[in-house]
């Protein structure tokens, strides 16, 4: 095991540059996720740190060697890929026995390593069988098999569950997690889908066009985003935000559009007072956002009518999506809740739950 530090890491791709000045020190031992939308570089900064990118500046470490100039064999790390990469000419004993064979170690060690891989992950009856004959949850196991008999000092995870249906990622998932626990080895996970990232790792770090746009724990990213961007990609459904201008009555703040009116709570107008007749940012998630029979158990917030435009029914749950003026807003409710597409309805919005965003840089004001 290692921790693992990228220094002003820097990637172009002629005139794209795909990576901007990316530092960040992964703890040994730790499960770190890179999160973020398709083509915001959290790829490329895996294969950098697997050396099948050359970074065009910057410093990547593993342990205390830097590994610029390292051939990707000699880092001492094990990528597992999307696609699995599995040999389709091998059956698993020899897919997983690959990179040991070409080491040229003692055949009695491969074949415990192999062994111990194989009923770490529940697949040794498996080990006669080719690619072909495996499902899709068996040729993971089979890729994170042949990873975990390196013993290396990191793990390199490329979207690995992306192939899977929607079940099996479940389970995969937890059978990650079960992994990392029992093996404790740096671990370092790029994915687009921010649910797996919540519930996989220790920290995300979240991207957006080459660049860090936070990195916290999960639940810190989720109750304390520092801008725009990662308040609305952490939470599903994401996070309503209400373009508005800020104004005073009665000595209170207030967040106004052309349809809805908030009175800003005491302890978070301070920090409005110099955007007074100045355009914000309203964020509010979808569960802060009650209907009256939810309001009765959690009293208080702003009242406001709206338009019911489309309700989807989830069985645990339902997605109510509002219409108010031009803002558009989405409410998670009970299914018991009775509302009707067409329909008028009263709705309270959780003021002491809302972030509010500067409109110009978007980084959070509140």
């Amino acid at each position: 095991m290692a921790e693992v530090n990228l220094v002003h890491v820097t990637k172009n791709f002629g005139k794209v540059q795909a990576v901007d000045d990316f530092s960040l020190r992964i703890n040994d031992g730790e499960f770190l996720i890179l999160v973020g939308p398709s083509g915001c570089g959290k790829s490329t900064v895996l294969r950098s740190i697997a050396g099948l990118e050359e970074i065009s500046s910057g410093e990547i470490y593993i342990g205390e060697r830097m590994v610029n100039d390292v051939h990707p064999k000699d880092r001492d790390i094990a990528m597992v890929f999307q696609n699995y990469a599995l040999y389709p000419h091998m059956n698993v004993y020899q897919n997983m026995a690959f990179s040991l064979m070409q080491r040229k170690m003692p055949k009695e060690e491969i074949d415990r390593l192999v062994s111990n891989s194989a009923k770490l992950l529940g697949i040794n009856e498996l080990l006669d069988r080719k690619p072909s004959q495996l499902s899709g949850g068996q040729r993971q196991r089979v890729a994170l098999g042949r990873a975990i008999v390196r013993s290396p000092q990191v793990f390199l995870f490329d979207e690995p569950l992306s192939n899977l249906d929607a079940k099996l990622r479940i389970v995969m998932r937890a059978e990650l997690l079960d992994l990392h626990q029992k093996l404790r080895t740096t671990s370092i996970y790029v994915t687009h889908d921010q649910v797996e990232a919540m519930t996989m790792g220790d920290r995300l770090v979240v991207m957006n066009q080459g660049r860090i746009k936070q990195v916290d724990t999960p639940q810190n990213l989720y109750d304390y985003p520092v801008n725009r961007f990662v308040a609305g990609f952490i939470g599903s459904p994401p996070m309503n935000f209400i373009e508005c201008e800020v104004s005073t009555d009665a000595g209170s703040i207030h967040v106004r559009t052309e349809a809805l009116d908030f009175r800003v709570p005491l302890e978070k107008a301070g920090k409005l007072d110099p955007y007074i007749g100045k355009k914000i940012v309203l964020g509010i998630r979808p569960e802060h956002i009650l209907d009256p029979l939810a309001a009765e158990v959690e009293p208080g917030g702003e009242t406001f009518k709206s338009m019911v435009w489309v309700v989807e029914p989830l069985g645990s749950e339902k997605f109510v999506h509002l219409r108010a003026g031009s803002t558009t807003l989405v409410v998670r409710m009970a299914p018991q809740v009775a509302v009707k597409a067409g329909e008028s309805a009263t709705f309270i919005a959780r003021m002491e739950c809302a972030y509010f965003f500067d409109g110009e840089s978007e980084e959070v004001i509140v």
